[in-house]
């Protein structure tokens, strides 16, 4: 055995099993907590709110368990069980090798995972989400969906499979650099395209029509010195019940997108809270901040896959007996997550850093207690476990716990908090 199949073997096996022991821990941890509101909440939400926010945790999580062995159980069939392999012989079948034949593989084998993938989504849709009250998403809807995924996943799919191969086929051992500056503006592309052409036809996006909710909005940008080209309410009722807002756009082209189940379960100054918060993320720099990290993640990524691709070893070590570039980037894709895994929890501390950040400038330029009541409302409102296991949330959570994250709130939002 090649120390490259032992390694990602073992890192798998650990992956499964760190997973699998985090997913157990929450189980545990809310059902322990299930019958017992936190200190703090009792006024807002109720025992019988807290437990189904609870089922709803323990639910998901056994879900997660599930597809977690089934990705794992697909990525080796398609690698060391020779699944991509078995694909590019077909795809050789009836394309001469080049660049349209490896576009097709690795078409091929992403619209494998995707197929495979796909009975997770319906039961996730319409078995999980609709016992707990949140699936508005007709059947229809979810085959429109899957289908306009498809078809963006094979236009944009394709053409940056198309260029990234005609890069490392003519760009000489450097390839990885341009490969590199091409993915950047492609991202940058799909950043700016998104919210005009792609997520228009996912959703209905239109003009916030409430003058004095606009009114209180636009005085709220004033004070911050925040400029948005247009406010949009989102009709996230269509699909589901949970409720969100955020920006999109890059530039003085920034958008502000509100759900309609946002608006119809908040009041105005926790509107304004809630868009202060995620203003925050522009104004103290996380979101440049993250585009700096991924990209520089990125060229790291692209000048490893540069060396490994000129490895006979990383093919044959992987069950692709045939080296070619459409191989080395979908062992690049699929099996260097099973290493990476390991950064996770830097990653969410990170994240949980801003939020905590954002939190604080939301409380410095709208009403944090408006915030702190807006969170526990939406916690309600999209069954949030009010008690997360410690060391589960380390690992995955982007946000912080809600009742660090409520009693960090309420404390800058006392009298006290402001005194000099």
């Amino acid at each position: 055995m090649h120390p490259l199949t032992l390694a990602f073997l073992l890192a798998l096996l650990a992956h499964l099993a760190v997973q699998i022991w985090l997913a157990k821990r929450q189980i545990s941890h809310v059902t322990a907590h299930r019958g017992s509101v936190p200190a703090g909440f009792e006024s807002a939400i109720s025992a019988a709110e807290h437990a189904k926010a609870a089922d709803y945790a323990s639910a998901r999580q056994r879900l997660g368990i599930v597809e977690t062995v089934y990705d794992a159980a697909i990525l080796l069939g398609l690698t060391l069980g020779g699944g991509i392999a078995a694909l590019g012989q077909w795809v050789a079948g009836f394309t001469q090798p080049g660049v349209l034949a490896g576009t097709l593989l690795l078409l091929a084998v992403f619209a494998a995972v995707t197929l495979a993938g796909l009975p997770f989504g319906i039961y996730r849709t319409f078995v999980l989400e609709q016992r707990f009250g949140f699936n508005r998403t007709s059947a229809g809807t979810f085959v429109a969906d899957q289908l306009k995924g498809w078809v963006l996943g094979l236009v944009l799919g394709g053409a940056v499979a198309a260029g990234v191969l005609w890069i490392m086929a003519t760009a000489g051992s450097g390839w990885w650099a341009v490969g590199w500056g091409a993915w950047l503006a492609f991202s940058l592309l799909v950043t700016w395209a998104w919210p005009r052409l792609i997520a228009p036809l996912f959703n209905k996006f239109s003009p916030l029509e409430d003058p004095a909710l606009r009114q209180r909005i636009d005085a709220l940008l004033a004070r911050c010195d925040f400029h948005a080209k247009a406010i949009y309410v989102m009709d996230g009722s269509r699909r589901s019940a949970h409720g969100n807002a955020y920006f999109t756009g890059l530039g003085r082209e920034k958008r502000i997108v509100f759900f309609d189940t946002l608006l119809s379960s908040l009041g105005p100054a926790q509107i304004e809270s809630v868009l202060a918060h995620e203003l925050a993320h522009f104004k103290l720099r996380h979101i440049p901040q993250r585009l700096v990290a991924g990209a520089a993640l990125s060229l790291v990524g692209f000048a490893v896959l540069g060396w490994l691709s000129r490895q006979p070893w990383f093919y044959s070590a992987l069950g692709v007996p045939v080296a070619s570039d459409a191989a080395a980037l979908l062992l690049f894709v699929l099996a260097v997550p099973a290493f990476t895994w390991i950064i996770s929890p830097l990653l969410a501390a990170w994240s949980r850093r801003h939020e905590y950040e954002a939190d604080a400038f939301a409380a410095q330029h709208a009403d944090g207690r408006a915030l702190s009541e807006a969170l526990v409302t939406l916690y309600k409102d999209n069954a949030t476990t009010l008690t997360p296991d410690p060391l589960y949330s380390a690992f995955h959570d982007s946000h912080p716990p809600p009742p660090v994250r409520i009693q960090r709130l309420r404390a800058m939002s006392t009298p006290a908090a402001a005194a000099p």
